[in-house]
């Protein structure tokens, strides 16, 4: 079954409860999200996408996932 927009953010929205979450897509399986949050601060590209995969709680694992593919941007917010 397809994800919308607002599931994908709330699932988001419990891990990164401070962040700036975009979600972006139509048809429920090929989505875009950005996600801007402090707790990327120093971590790499790698690690900050896998932090959000853990987040959708296993809606993108395997052929059964229902999420098929995910664009992501994530970085740490701008310094002021």
């Amino acid at each position: 079954m397809p994800m919308h927009r607002q599931e994908i953010e709330d699932l988001l929205r419990e891990s990164f409860p401070d962040a700036t979450i975009v979600v972006e897509g139509d048809d429920g399986v090929h989505m875009s999200a950005m996600v801007i949050d402090e707790s990327f601060r120093g971590k790499n590209r790698v690690q900050q996408q896998r932090a959000v995969y853990a987040a959708l709680k296993g809606k993108m694992d395997g052929s059964q996932g229902e999420l098929h593919a995910l664009a992501l941007t994530t970085r740490a917010p701008d310094a002021a």
